[in-house]
């Protein structure tokens, strides 16, 4: 006859098991808690929406840049002779991206003046500088937002290399994803502008995304697009041409907007989105 087994001890409930919660099996839960997490928190936040900044997690801060110049030019001075090469297309790189500093306090200039602005407006009415939530340019605009002392938004996303979240998100506004197409939701959902700054893969993806989504109206309210550095762009994409071989049409050239000085762009913006959302009153509530 066989002893009677011992009592067992309560199985984990579901939502609290974590190997189930990781597993495939439950992918659909995570989605939908990167959904509704951001939603839960954006409720009680006061604001109109955001001004959401696009760019290029590589380009430094002018003191990045000193530091990782002395360091580059110390390791090639260290260097034995079989490093040499590397030490030096090193630090060719480096310099090469120097100018590119200018556009992280281009960045940090605009958010801020944007910033102070939307400030003096009710709270109802207020636009969060939003970012991805990484160094580069996402850095420069949470900077600006926390220099100017608003708050603002990071949209993180775990990658192997690169991104991790810069120090001048509002802390209760930080936010770490898993899932590239639920960041962007986020990013279109809450934009009521959009400033894309020089970036890379990830800056195109999220580019081409936005102004598709546009022309083809799966998004349909009037918001302003503006690419930052028109010599970057222009070098990058002949959109003129596109538009002469009829792969898009002449009004989508409109869908967007040049600048390259800070105070150009802050005035095109603050113009814009005063008229598409009536924010003429400036009483502070």
């Amino acid at each position: 006859m066989k002893k009677a087994p011992k009592t067992l001890e309560r199985a984990p409930k579901a939502y609290k098991n974590t190997d189930f919660l990781n597993s495939k099996d439950a992918r659909s839960i995570r989605i939908l808690a990167e959904y509704l997490h951001p939603e839960q928190t954006f409720r009680h936040v006061p604001m109109l929406g955001t001004i959401a900044f696009f760019g290029s997690a590589r380009i430094r801060s002018e003191e990045e840049f000193k530091a990782d110049e002395v360091r580059l030019h110390q390791a090639l001075q260290n260097a034995k002779a079989s490093d040499k090469k590397y030490a030096e297309s090193a630090l060719d790189r480096l310099l090469r991206q120097r100018r590119f500093t200018d556009y992280y306090n281009h960045a940090v200039e605009l958010a801020h003046k944007l910033t102070e602005w939307t400030l003096t407006l009710p709270k109802h009415k207020r636009l969060l500088i939003c970012s991805g939530g990484g160094p580069g340019i996402m850095e420069a605009a949470n900077r600006g937002a926390y220099n100017a002392g608003g708050e603002s938004i990071g949209l993180n996303i775990s990658l192997p290399f690169e991104q991790f979240p810069n120090p001048y998100i509002s802390p209760d506004l930080n936010f770490e994803f898993h899932y590239f197409f639920i960041r962007k939701f986020w990013f279109m959902n809450l934009a009521k502008a959009l400033i894309v700054f020089p970036g890379g893969f990830g800056t195109m993806d999220e580019l081409f995304e936005l102004l598709t989504l546009v022309q083809t109206q799966k998004i349909t309210k009037e918001m302003p697009i503006m690419l930052y550095g028109r010599e970057f762009w222009k070098n990058l994409f002949n959109f003129e041409y596109l538009a002469e071989t009829g792969m898009i049409s002449e009004e989508d050239l409109m869908l967007f907007h040049f600048a390259d000085d800070p105070d150009e762009a802050f005035e095109y913006l603050k113009r814009e989105l005063t008229r598409i959302h009536s924010l003429d009153d400036h009483h502070v509530a």
